[in-house]
Parts: C-alpha cells; sequence; structure tokens
C-alpha cells in the first residue's frame, strides 16, 4: 500500500520535527515536504505530489486558515488538517468554513495526530478534538455543510490585514506582497473603512477577532 503523503507546515521547526517523527514511524503515513509558512505551503502542495496537508492555523504570511481556503480552490481533492494550540469554537468553525476536513490539538498533536490523518483520509466528516462539547459539534458541522457567508474583506485585504496587525510598514507589507507601497495603503484605506477602523489598533483588534492573528 502507497503511504499517504503529507505536507507539514509550521513556523516552529521544532514542531514540525516532533510531529514528522511521530507521522513517520507510521507505514501508512509519509511526510514528503515542509513549509514554513502559509504562503510556501501553499506553492508546495500545489506543486507537489501530496495527499494531506497538515497547517498551523497561525502561521506568517498567510494563516492556516487562509492557506486552506486557497487549496480549497487549487487542489479541492487534497485533504486538510488544521493545527492549533487554541481550543477555540471560533477557529473550529473557520476551520469548517475554509474547508479543513479536522482539527487537532497542538496539546496533544503526538497522541492524536495519527489517528486524525487516517480518519480525514478516509472520510469528508469533519475530525474533532476529543471532549468537544455537543453544542460546538453543531455549530461546527453547520458551518461545515452549510454554506460559506459572503466575505466583508477579499482574499487580499485579508492578507494586508495580517501584515498590518503584525506591525509590518506599508513598504514591508508591499515588498512581501510584490505590490506598490500605494496600493497598500489603498488596500488599508478600504479595509479601515469596511470594517470602521480609526487606526492601527482598530484594525489589529479586527484582525485578532477574525482570527487572522493570535491575541
Amino acid at each position: 500500500m502507497t503511504p499517504t503523503r503529507i505536507l507539514l507546515a509550521d513556523d516552529h521547526p521544532l514542531v514540525r520535527g516532533g510531529l514528522r517523527q511521530v507521522i513517520d514511524k507510521q507505514p501508512d503515513l509519509e511526510v514528503v515536504a515542509e513549509a514554513g509558512d502559509g504562503a510556501e505551503a501553499v506553492a508546495l502542495a500545489v506543486s507537489s505530489d501530496v495527499d494531506l496537508a497538515i497547517l498551523d492555523v497561525a502561521m506568517p504570511r498567510l494563516t492556516g486558515l487562509q492557506a486552506a481556503e486557497q487549496l480549497r480552490r487549487r487542489r479541492p481533492e487534497l485533504r486538510v488538517l488544521i493545527l492549533s494550540m487554541y481550543d477555540s469554537e471560533q477557529y473550529l468553525i473557520g476551520a469548517a468554513r475554509a474547508g479543513a476536513a479536522g482539527y487537532v490539538l497542538k496539546s496533544v498533536a503526538d497522541e492524536e495526530v495519527v489517528d486524525a490523518c487516517r480518519a480525514v483520509m478516509r472520510s469528508d466528516a469533519f475530525v474533532y478534538p476529543k471532549g468537544l462539547s455537543a453544542h460546538t459539534r453543531e455549530h461546527v458541522e453547520r458551518a461545515r455543510t452549510g454554506g460559506r457567508p459572503a466575505q466583508l474583506l477579499t482574499p487580499r485585504q485579508q492578507e494586508v490585514l495580517k501584515l498590518v496587525a503584525e506591525g509590518h510598514s506599508s513598504q514591508e507589507i508591499a515588498a512581501l506582497l510584490v505590490i506598490s507601497p500605494k496600493t497598500v495603503e489603498r488596500h488599508r484605506a478600504n479595509i479601515s473603512a469596511k470594517v470602521g477602523a480609526r487606526d492601527r489598533v482598530d484594525l489589529t483588534r479586527y484582525a485578532i477577532r477574525s482570527g487572522l492573528v493570535q491575541p
């Protein structure tokens, strides 16, 4: 049997190394690619022959949820498992809406990631953390099956907002996204108008509430 080929994306090399050791001990699973940020993860997943992407929810450039959304459009057959340190209904629902098939807490990843990988590969059903309440399960299932609500911000605006909230200047954002500083400022003005933000603090608060950055 050919092992499931896995892309592992986390911005902490020690986390990737630890998970890789756990996964590669299994005869039916194999880590064949690693990424240190969300944009690199998307590029590798699109260009590599992988069956499953494990994405940390909080990564530079693109979050795991943003990367999952892009992969849902560009490689819909690819299964995605979100890795997170937060036992949060907000992120669970966000993962389901982004097209992920499962969500694993980092605190128990060494114990559960193998079972989660196998579950994701044999079924489209969302894999829940152990101990999840029936109320939260209901919300996550509704998010997974009930269609996607209209997004207030475009994907590009979300990218800009995330970088603004992380403290990058307009010049730095322009370099990272390969656009002009004027375009960054235009995006920032449009974002502020949409979300009712007056300054960077307001933008950062909105980014946290939206799950683009961690508090």
